[in-house]
């Protein structure tokens, strides 16, 4: 590990000194990650893309991309575009990346199951905001508006997240 990873730990995630509160999948850790489990995928991964919001926040790095009304995340199983960026018009089965309410205005990807990606192995494993504290995800990990913030300005492409089997790092109800 170097000063620079993510990794999970039950205080929280720590990166560059500093440990964050944050939730994971409210179905906790696996090893044996599946589609809609709700359970955040236990292993080594890497930061992929930054995504934002330009109508709610300033970007944060040079490289994060804007999120626009047409960008999408394909989640349907056996489609090529399984767990990848792909933009309306799509017919198949995907996740609105320009939501509503503000849980994507600022998304940092992972390569859980990609770019080769396997059906159902399960898609947008991805950093972002939480609805409230500690409120579980769909297999993501969550955190406060401000500490988002705090990593996106910080993290790189290629920035190391260790998610360890802890089965006791989180529970929910």
């Amino acid at each position: 590990m170097t000063p620079g990873d993510m990794v999970l730990t039950p205080a929280g995630l720590r990166f560059h000194g500093r440990t964050t509160p944050c939730a994971i999948g409210k179905a906790g850790l696996t090893a044996a990650k599946r589609e809609g489990d709700g359970a955040t995928p236990i292993g080594v991964h890497r930061i992929t893309g930054l995504w934002y919001r330009p109508d709610r926040l300033q970007r944060p790095t040079a490289w994060a991309r804007p999120i626009g009304p047409p960008d999408l995340w394909c989640d349907a199983s056996g489609h090529a575009d399984y767990n990848h960026h792909v933009r309306a018009p799509f017919a198949h089965s995907h996740e609105r990346m320009r939501r509503a309410d503000p849980l994507y205005d600022l998304v940092l990807t992972t390569d859980w199951n990609w770019p080769e990606a396997r059906g159902g192995r399960g898609s947008a494993i991805f950093l972002h905001q939480w609805r409230r504290p500690h409120f579980g995800t769909e297999g993501c990990i969550a955190f406060a508006r401000r500490d988002l913030c705090w990593i996106a300005e910080r993290a790189v492409p290629g920035t190391t997240l260790i998610v360890p089997p802890v089965s006791s790092l989180f529970k929910y109800p």
